[in-house]
């Protein structure tokens, strides 16, 4: 036998008792918080804007409001074919450098950090929410998690592609010490809870 085998010979039969399962999430308090207002109030503090609407309609009319009708806008959301683009998702990547704002859905949130569970299913294309100067993002009020817990419980056996949590805008303060918005990414973030 060699001494490779000799090795894991032994690190074979000196393998620990089962492991039992893991403690429970009781102790943290879940039943406590107010999973919308600590959403709110994490994304305010990490430069977000939140927008609490009761349908799409809402968010159109905000849309329509506060992004100029000239400006480029993309989306997978059919409901908003009527201003924004949607027969876009196969173009080279490179042709999105002149979009001004993205709208997509989320599959749900994290209160703690104000994160947003995206996929390639539901980007059209990965770069997406990187790419346009401003993103809005649709989340159901129902699919915010309170912490990162329930949401790897919820991602742990999906099955996806691609898969990132976006977090407010885009940023950066290891510049001279600065914060910078829109480093690497979109300038603003605006998150629509829908009803």
């Amino acid at each position: 036998m060699s001494s490779r085998d000799s090795i894991l010979s032994k690190i074979k039969s000196n393998q620990p008792a089962s492991v039992s399962e893991l403690p429970g999430l009781g102790f943290l308090g879940l039943d406590k918080i107010d999973v919308i207002e600590t959403y709110k109030t994490v994304l305010k503090g990490i430069g977000g804007f939140c927008e609490e609407v009761a349908g799409l309609d809402e968010v159109k009319s905000y849309i329509a409001k506060h992004y100029p009708a000239d400006k480029r806008k993309i989306t997978t959301l059919p409901e908003f074919a009527d201003f924004a683009e949607i027969n876009w998702t196969n173009d080279d990547p490179h042709t999105l450098e002149n979009a001004e704002l993205a709208i997509i859905r989320a599959h749900f949130g994290v209160a703690e950090n104000s994160a947003l569970w995206v996929t390639d299913d539901i980007l059209g294309q990965r770069v997406s929410p990187f790419i346009p100067q401003y993103l809005a993002i649709i989340v159901n009020k129902k699919d915010i998690v309170p912490f990162m817990q329930q949401a790897y419980e919820r991602i742990g056996d999906a099955d996806y592609g691609f898969g990132t949590f976006i977090a407010g805008p885009s940023k950066t303060a290891d510049i001279e010490q600065s914060l910078v918005l829109g480093a690497h990414g979109a300038r603003g973030l605006t998150v629509f809870l829908m009803e």
